[in-house]
């Protein structure tokens, strides 16, 4: 049994099913097979494919991501794809592109990236341009120093 479901300008708590299709609402959970939203606040999002336009998420774990002109805390995904959007951390186990978007960090086996900024970006093979604060070797750099500053202080401020 298929089950669609369509909503449009609601207030919604949990919602479970197999395609969904959503528009202007606000929603604390969705778990869905195949989610279409737009114009959408969530909490959390759980699918095997979402497309996510003009959203604030707090976090969404889908096989296939696609997320344009967004805002999310995390986002998990096989395959993330991410468009002039704003994601603090973005992980695409398989591939993660992000197009015109600023990134916090970005983990990938494969991670294209066009014309966007981020802090740090983690992956196997990395094309692109892209802006970045830290490359691993920075990042690992300043995680030292800062855990020997830490150490430093700890050690003399002790009583």
């Amino acid at each position: 049994m298929e089950q669609k479901i369509d909503i449009e300008g609601q207030s919604i708590d949990i919602l479970e099913t197999e395609f969904l299709n959503i528009k202007q609402s606000t929603i604390k959970a969705v778990e869905a097979g195949n989610a279409e939203m737009q114009q959408i606040c969530a909490l959390s999002i759980d699918s095997e494919k979402a497309e996510v336009t003009q959203g604030a998420i707090g976090i969404v774990r889908a096989n296939k991501l696609s997320l344009n002109q967004c805002i999310t805390g995390v986002s998990l995904a096989e395959h993330a794809e991410i468009n002039a959007s704003i994601c603090p951390m973005s992980i695409g186990k398989t591939k993660a592109e992000v197009k015109k978007s600023a990134a916090g960090i970005v983990i990938g086996s494969n991670v294209e990236v066009k014309n966007s900024a981020s802090v740090i970006v983690i992956g196997k093979n990395i094309e692109g341009n892209v802006t970045t604060l830290f490359d691993w070797k920075s990042a690992l750099s300043v995680s030292l120093v800062a855990g020997g500053v830490y150490g430093l202080l700890r050690l003399f401020l002790k009583k």
